[in-house]
């Protein structure tokens, strides 16, 4: 287990992910292959080349009249240039013919301009003038209104990198590439247990004391939501033997194992003292450098992942959420990543405790943007998690922030 007293010693949510890290690895060297239909919200185990140039073909961005843009030059409402239509381009068909000087043809948007053109006429800006004559009203450049070849996506273009997390849009392009099977990550398999000698089901009438488990649902829930397989194996009292037994058997069937524990010092020392006998290299640490969430504890076990999450169920999801949620999504390993939304605080916010902080908001819609109310109320209650729809990150190093400054701030889920 190293050297005890550093290992008491809080770590920072970075020093802590950096001590997980490698442990982790191996899961991301694997794969397996998914229908596209099945593939929103998993994580690209390879990146993917564009196999051909999107379009494939110049095609109509608009429905109008494809022309050579020089026989448009100088063309106005007063004295339009006038061409001679040889008829319409077919969707899904390719034009046979060579579009000729002094000549177009009618095309709808997403047809396939015929070789020779290189514009497109809106039909806003076409007169007919009866038969196969059109007068062009304004005048177009070449290029105008269409897609050339390539324009989407080059052939050979690496447009979606490893470890990118597929949403809609990326299954349509997998679609546009004729992707119909996906290399993905292995789904997380995650194991969530409730510990306490003062937990009981939701399904029972509480004793005084007692409190039904609130924690294995939420925690349920935000594994659900991050995209892995999640398993609740109920509740196990305060004893050695029977955590053991279950945690032997969870670690069998899981890449991740969620402890809720009891709130007590005794009940965080038990949970810490398996993780440190069931394997190498145990635990590797023991309370954050995070409000709320200071006595979250974690250790790998034969490269599986074993977090002790707090009893109180705001400090349970906000470390489920700076700490778990990061490998189950992938965001760890993404080279780019979303950008994080901005508000107006409402209120001042004061730190200085040494830790980072993570602090509950309401969201307040003000005119084009947000105004984030803090949620005051101590972590043991969930109602604050409930009325909360984001949370605002204040720094280690920081004191504190003002009211009225504008703060990044991630929705809650």
């Amino acid at each position: 287990m190293g050297n005890r007293s550093e290992l008491f010693k809080v770590k920072t949510l970075t020093e802590a992910i950096d001590l997980l890290k490698p442990h982790l690895l191996s899961f991301y060297q694997g794969l397996e292959r998914v229908p596209l239909a099945d593939s929103l919200g998993r994580i690209l185990a390879q990146a993917i080349p564009a196999r051909e140039a999107l379009p494939p073909f110049r095609k109509s961005t608009m429905d109008g009249l494809a022309v050579r843009a020089a026989d448009t030059f100088g063309a106005s409402e007063s004295m339009p240039a006038l061409l001679q239509c040889q008829g319409e381009v077919r969707m899904g068909e390719a034009p046979a013919e060579v579009l000729k000087q002094g000549i177009g043809i009618l095309i709808p948007t997403g047809g396939m301009l015929p070789e020779g053109a290189d514009a497109v006429v809106m039909i806003e800006h076409l007169e007919h003038f009866g038969e196969e004559l059109y007068g062009v009203t304004k005048a177009v450049a070449p290029g105008e209104n269409l897609m050339d070849i390539g324009e989407d996506l080059s052939a050979g273009e690496v447009i979606l990198a490893q470890f990118t997390r597929i949403r809609a849009q990326e299954m349509g392009l997998l679609a546009a590439l004729g992707q119909m099977n996906v290399s993905v990550l292995p789904r997380f398999r995650v194991g969530i247990l409730s510990t306490g000698d003062e937990i009981i089901p939701p399904n029972q009438e509480p004793l005084p004391g007692q409190s039904r488990d609130i924690n294995g649902y939420t925690l349920l829930g935000q594994t659900l939501a991050s995209g892995a397989e999640a398993h609740y194996y109920g509740i196990v009292k305060d004893d050695l033997e029977e955590l053991r037994a279950m945690l032997t058997r969870m670690l069998e069937e899981n890449d991740i194992v969620l402890l809720s524990g009891g709130s007590s010092v005794g009940s965080r020392d038990l949970s810490a003292q398996l993780i440190g006998e069931l394997g190498e290299p145990g635990l590797l640490f023991h309370g954050l450098a995070l409000k709320p969430g200071k006595p979250a504890i974690g250790g790998a076990v034969d490269d599986k992942l074993i977090f002790g999450l707090p009893g109180h169920p705001a400090s349970a999801m906000i470390v489920f959420d700076a700490l778990v949620r990061p490998w189950l999504e992938g965001s760890l390993l993404q080279t780019r990543l979303d950008p994080l939304p901005r508000g107006k605080l409402t209120q001042n916010l004061y730190s200085g405790s040494g830790r980072e902080e993570y602090v509950r908001a309401r969201l307040i819609p003000n005119g084009e943007g947000w105004l984030l109310e803090p949620v005051r109320g101590k972590s043991g209650l969930i109602r604050t998690m409930v009325l909360a729809d984001a949370l605002v990150h204040i720094p280690l190093d920081s004191e504190g922030i003002e009211a009225g400054k504008e703060v990044f701030f991630r929705f809650l889920r």
